[in-house]
């Protein structure tokens, strides 16, 4: 086989602009199969260039054009760049993408159908038309979408097979019908494919149109066949079922890296995890608790918002305060949520520090200074907090559910990387939490935890090899 080519479309890659899971994953999923598979394929992220990415140091202006968008002619211009084996291209246009935030606006829909429509438009102008194009959630699904329409009767085009990645299927793209033509240039017949319960949906369109639907963890891949999880598309993900895959994310361990990070009081590995009490110490004097390095700290770092499991921790927190720990909260999401962890700082000053924020940096500290991550998310897509936790040597507590389930095992069954539930009940919260705090009491046996949890492989390895596996076998079945 000759060198496969794919392009991977998204709205948001690592390390240019991230907002959450989907940036880090764009950010470092490519690099890997390049890496791994470099002699083999030919891998290109695509992005919008938004205001907010002000390094641009090395990008080439690679040429401009004007893209149709329904009555629309829009100016697109392309800047390239290359960096660990992997081409980056940008889409630039000021009047959609010069703005203070990559989401939110009002006519979010409009701006990532030009951008899905830019990707496909631009191919020939940059010379490389893919054997596989990987789309990113709602804000790449209409490419597509446009690929099996507007480009139907192209014939560089014919030949592209399609993936969907689906991170969260809550975000699905959901529009009043009556703008398909105007704002997504859908006419007639081909309104029915991105046509849903009475409204444009994006997501669905995607997975209608794509030869395969990816999600980012086995679990969750079974888990959105259910009502619950599926948020209204549970009779598409079952008719297209045989298209569904789940792979578990990784994480770049050469970013998150304890021996490396700059952004760490001190460095350390799990040959000489004495180090990370340091960080320990630094951490509560940043956060104005007292520094005792026996006191063990369970972290929150999350939105707070209501499927990270915050109801559960509202109402079973408090009895875990009554032992000797100390809680620190990084986040920001939901006000009734923020007003809560500010209260309980109020309340439990000694014991309790907030931060009302999303800092990265901070938030690498955090990782590394303390003892516990707690994510006991209702709903889970993969999570890769709790794998980034793991290389910083702090333990995680979650939920079976999605990626959790999928990553992190209970250390009562043995060979265990932390301390698991499944009842969503604040008291079955707090009795885990608790659980971990008695064998942190004893010293030898948290010691050799931390060290075997450091130890785990989450880098994006393993998982490479199944997404390199799912493209040859896409491409294989498109030559039959």
């Amino acid at each position: 086989m000759s060198v496969m080519k794919v392009l991977y479309a998204a709205s948001e890659a690592a390390p240019f602009i991230a907002t959450g899971g989907l940036g880090d994953v764009a950010g470092s999923l490519p690099k890997a199969l390049s890496q791994k598979y470099g002699d083999k394929i030919d891998i290109r992220v695509i992005i919008p260039l938004y205001q907010n990415i002000t390094d641009r140091s090395g990008f080439e202006f690679a040429g401009k054009t004007t893209v149709p968008l329904a009555w629309r002619q829009q100016y697109c211009g392309v800047f390239k760049l290359k960096m660990n084996n992997v081409t980056y291209y940008f889409i630039d246009n000021e009047y959609y993408f010069k703005r203070n935030e990559c989401y939110g606006h009002y006519d979010d829909g409009e701006r990532f159908a030009f951008f899905s429509k830019a990707v496909l438009f631009i191919l020939p102008m940059i010379d490389f038309v893919p054997d596989i194009i990987l789309s990113n959630d709602w804000q790449t699904s209409l490419i597509p979408v446009y690929l099996k329409t507007k480009y139907a009767s192209y014939s560089n085009y014919k030949n592209i097979r399609t993936v969907i990645t689906i991170h969260n299927i809550e975000y699905q793209g959901i529009y009043d019908l009556n703008i398909a033509e105007d704002v997504f240039d859908i006419h007639g017949k081909e309104k029915s494919i991105i046509e849903y319960n009475g409204a444009i949906n994006l997501l669905k369109g995607a997975m209608e149109t794509s030869d395969i639907i990816s999600t980012v963890s086995e679990s969750y891949s079974r888990e959105i066949m259910d009502d619950f999880y599926a948020h209204g598309l549970a009779k598409i993900i079952s008719s297209n079922s045989h298209k569904l895959r789940g792979i578990l994310n990784g994480i770049d361990t050469d970013f998150y890296n304890p021996e490396t990070d700059s952004a760490l009081f001190e460095n350390f590995s799990s040959k000489d995890i004495k180090k990370k009490y340091l960080n320990k110490l630094n951490l509560q004097m940043l956060a104005g608790l007292p520094q005792d390095e026996n006191i063990p700290i369970v972290a929150i770092i999350s939105r707070l918002v209501k499927h990270k499991g915050f109801e559960l921790i509202i109402h079973g927190i408090e009895e875990v305060l009554k032992e000797k720990v100390q809680f620190i909260i990084l986040g920001k999401g939901d006000r009734g949520y923020e007003l809560f962890f500010k209260s309980l700082q109020d309340r439990y000053h000694d014991k309790v520090a907030v931060r009302i924020d999303f800092n990265q940096d901070l938030a690498r500290k955090i990782y590394a200074g303390s003892d516990f991550l707690l994510m006991p998310s209702i709903s889970e897509p993969c999570g890769i907090a709790q794998m980034i936790a793991s290389r910083y040597g702090t333990v995680p507590i979650v939920r079976e559910t999605g990626g959790l389930k999928d990553s992190i095992r209970d250390c009562s069954l043995g060979s265990g990387n932390g301390f698991t539930f499944y009842e969503q009940n604040p008291r079955v919260l707090a009795e885990t939490i608790k659980r971990g705090l008695k064998v942190y009491s004893e010293k030898k046996d948290w010691e050799k935890l931390v060290e075997a949890v450091m130890n785990v492989d989450f880098s994006w390895n393993a998982s490479a090899y199944k997404y390199f596996d799912m493209f040859q076998g896409l491409l294989t079945q498109g030559e039959k």
